[in-house]
């Protein structure tokens, strides 16, 4: 049987590759992926105790049996979907348009985070950044966070834009708008999705300083 595994981040680029296509005797499971993988690439075995894995977009625990033209991601550390409410752009994010996705009559605050790429990073001088996504996969986990903010904040909208790709010095990197009836709520929902995005959404970000580059991950 036939597999597809995808590959990002700091892994992606020690193995050179996004995309590994894997042929399987019928029955292989996880673990027997992670064995043939990590014989010809060594990066994927030094990084095994840190990776999440995916199989057709749903993260994996254990180890199950694959199936011909299942898609397998290997998801380093990182640092959206329904109604359009989450979404990722490689041009400039407009502030104006996400905080449009949650506005309505109900919504007595509207709250607003804005990351923007600022010039130093622990104790380097930045140029630029570069994101890179599990696209789909992003989508929707960040509507899902999305979808907690508003379950934890009953009457709560949350959106979220996130870039991709390279980034300037003063680039918007994500912008996370929450509309409720009261600001205290709104505050809090903002401050919940931007928190666990960075804790859950496949989304890394490679520093490029004076000194050198390196993904932020497998940076103290």
């Amino acid at each position: 049987m036939q597999i597809t595994v995808r590959l990002f981040g700091s892994i992606r680029e020690a193995t050179g590759a996004k995309e590994l296509p894997v042929s399987l005797d019928e029955g292989a499971s996880l673990a027997d992926l992670q064995a043939l993988l990590a014989a010809d690439h060594p990066p994927i075995e030094a990084m095994a105790g840190k990776l999440r894995i995916s199989v057709n977009m749903e993260i994996v625990r254990g180890n199950p049996s694959l199936a011909d033209g299942d898609e397998v991601a290997f998801l380093p550390p990182v640092a959206g979907g329904q109604d359009a409410l989450c979404t990722l752009s490689d041009v400039a994010l407009d502030v104006g348009a996400v905080v449009k996705r949650v506005i309505g009559p109900d919504a007595g605050g509207i709250v607003t985070f804005v990351g923007a790429v600022r010039n130093a990073s622990r104790g380097h001088d930045i140029r630029h950044l570069e994101y890179e996504a599990y696209e789909g996969m992003a989508e929707q986990e960040m509507t899902e966070i999305c979808a907690e903010a508003a379950a934890k904040w009953p009457g709560t909208r949350v959106a979220v834009a996130h870039r991709t790709g390279h980034l300037e010095i003063g680039d918007l990197a994500v912008v996370v708008a929450a509309a409720a009836p009261h600001r205290g709520e709104a505050f809090d929902a903002c401050r919940y999705t931007i928190d666990t995005l960075k804790e859950r959404v496949p989304i890394w970000k490679k520093e490029v300083a004076t000194d050198g580059e390196y993904w932020v991950e497998d940076t103290p």
